[in-house]
């Protein structure tokens, strides 16, 4: 048995998906290849210019931060399938993130909420990427 809120998104054998599904996608592979390539540009020099503690703790809320992105791709997915609130998992895995930070001695919070925060900058690079390629297709 597996957890339907897992699958895998449907292949053309099964049921192929329609055009703005295959660009929601495409827009979530685009999106969590650019947090993971983010992660270790910036795991790099913070590893150097502060610790391998920090930099580690940086690279857990990271993460954490992917894991959150694909939750939220998750629900977002279902949206108008069923009628869960969309974040609500999210939230918890966040708030234990910061709880777990401020307990356990050994993780740091600010390295873990900026390293959770990496997601975000994947959405910045993908929106400046789409500017810049419909100025390019104006230009034209």
């Amino acid at each position: 048995m597996s957890d339907p809120s897992i699958e895998s998104p449907p292949t053309p054998e099964t049921n192929p998906p329609s055009a703005p599904m295959r660009e929601y996608y495409q827009l979530q592979n685009t999106l969590l290849i650019t947090t993971l390539i983010l992660s270790g540009l910036i795991f790099i020099p913070v590893w150097l210019f502060y610790s391998l503690n920090t930099a580690l703790n940086y690279l857990l809320g990271a993460m954490v931060g992917v894991v959150y992105l694909k939750l939220l791709a998750g629900e977002v997915e279902k949206l108008g399938v069923t009628k869960n609130r969309v974040g609500k998992k999210g939230l918890a895995l966040f708030a234990g993130l910061i709880i777990i930070a401020s307990r356990w001695q050994e993780l740091h919070i600010v390295p873990v909420f900026l390293g959770f925060l990496t997601y975000k900058g994947a959405i910045i690079v993908y929106t400046l990427q789409t500017i810049f390629k419909l100025e390019q297709k104006a230009d034209s």
